[in-house]
């Protein structure tokens, strides 16, 4: 079966056109200390006159505390990517990050799984 050229890249299943690390330059390693709990949100301090769409919905994102994992989420890429990338927006001044007092620990999270899978 033969498909329009202009179809090609409307298959949901083939994936996003650009590749993960290629918004990152390849880099795997993030700048700055972030976990999935860690909140990050804009200083309101612009970054660099021309930034990437992606730093951009980023800004937009954290104009109120957000995890790293819910930025990720709404980008719909990997965690490390995603810190890579907040990094940026913190080496800029553009984010500021915390981590969240009140993260669980690991015998609260375990109880919690247990909990769950006795529903």
């Amino acid at each position: 079966m033969s498909v329009p050229p202009d179809k090609l890249w409307l298959d949901n299943e083939a994936g996003p056109l650009l590749r993960p690390y290629s918004l990152t330059n390849g880099r795997t390693k993030p700048t700055a200390k972030l976990t999935l709990q860690s909140m990050v949100r804009s200083t309101g301090r612009l970054a660099p006159e021309r930034i990437e769409p992606v730093h951009a919905k980023m800004l937009e994102l954290c104009q109120f505390a957000t995890s790293v994992a819910e930025v990720a989420a709404h980008l719909r890429q990997p965690a490390v990517v995603t810190k890579v990338l907040l990094s940026d927006l913190i080496d800029w001044g553009a984010v500021t990050t915390r981590v969240p007092d009140d993260v669980p620990d690991r015998e609260q999270l375990e109880a919690l799984l247990l909990g769950l899978q006795q529903l």
